[in-house]
């Protein structure tokens, strides 16, 4: 989610048991709502808590077995506390859970259901986790001014997240080379070129993101780290990279954690980013972080 005209915003994150890596209560400035990360460890400790008896939206993440992109199941609850129990007894492979409610009584079963709706098309729009849902819930009929008012609240829970470590639900922005000011100078353009294999990006705060229509090689040299081959099978698998022939074409913009991994994936071998993506003049991206005119 990249925009320079976004105002700034605070985000705190509550550890009540005191410990960096347990339980998190999350809350942002000027919102009604709060969340909640819990390890599957600490569940049955901390479903007492009052953010469980309230109607929200919740997820579950872990390791996916057949790939390195996480799984994640999202589902909602009036109140929430009952669907976990259930899954804490009936699915395994989550390691956390994320919840998010209203401070208030602001949140009935339709919102959190328009909620569920929401999240599960983000998931499948962005391509960046496998969902564990069996189905695509429909969103319910609600009026106008609850639609504004529910989808206020997924834009808050979307800031959120990112500051957690969660970005599975957002699609790449591209930023907009037109509008810089001190903190968001304008990006470089940057290229990849290698035996037919053409592609354009652009580093992020977000990762390296690839534009759609991206060439990406079928082949993979014995260099092709395995985490990279697992990689692109992920992307294959979900449709991103589509097999067009004699080349895989990369079918809408994605973020890839760093340049060499976007290289790499696309190049089907163990790669350096940093000198491979380069701008129309030949500058390679180091020189341009180097020099701070990425």
């Amino acid at each position: 989610m990249l925009n320079s005209q976004r105002k700034g915003f605070s985000v705190r994150i509550f550890l009540p048991d005191g410990d960096p890596t347990g339980t998190k209560v999350i809350e942002k400035s000027n919102w009604i709502g709060v969340g909640i990360v819990v390890p599957r460890a600490l569940f049955n400790q901390a479903k007492s808590r009052n953010e469980f008896d309230k109607a929200g939206v919740y997820f579950l993440v872990g390791e996916s077995q057949v790939g390195q992109l996480p799984k994640v199941y999202i589902g909602e609850g009036d109140p929430i506390r009952p669907r976990l129990d259930q899954h804490s007894r009936e699915k395994d492979f989550w390691t956390h859970a994320v919840a998010f409610v209203s401070k208030g009584q602001n949140l009935n079963k339709a919102h959190v259901q328009r909620l569920e709706s929401r999240l599960v098309e983000l998931a499948i729009e962005a391509k960046r986790c496998e969902i564990e849902n069996g189905n695509i819930p429909k969103s319910p009929s609600l009026s106008e001014a609850d639609l504004a008012e529910i989808d206020a609240f997924l834009d808050d829970v979307l800031l959120c997240l990112p500051t957690l470590g969660y970005t599975f639900f957002e699609k790449p922005a591209i930023p907009n080379s037109n509008i810089s000011n001190e903190w968001h100078p304008p990006r470089q353009m940057l290229f990849l070129n290698a035996k037919g294999i053409e592609a354009t990006g652009i580093d992020t705060p977000q990762g390296f993101v690839v534009y759609s229509g991206a060439r990406a090689t079928k082949t993979e040299t014995a260099s092709c780290h395995a985490y990279m081959r697992e990689i692109r099978a992920d992307l294959v698998r979900l449709g991103v990279l589509k097999d067009v022939g004699e080349f895989y074409n990369l079918v809408q913009p994605y973020t890839f954690s760093s340049p060499s991994t976007a290289a790499g994936v696309l190049l089907g071998r163990a790669t350096n980013g940093r000198t491979d993506w380069k701008t129309k003049d030949g500058k390679t991206l180091k020189t341009l972080q180097e020099t701070g005119s990425a």
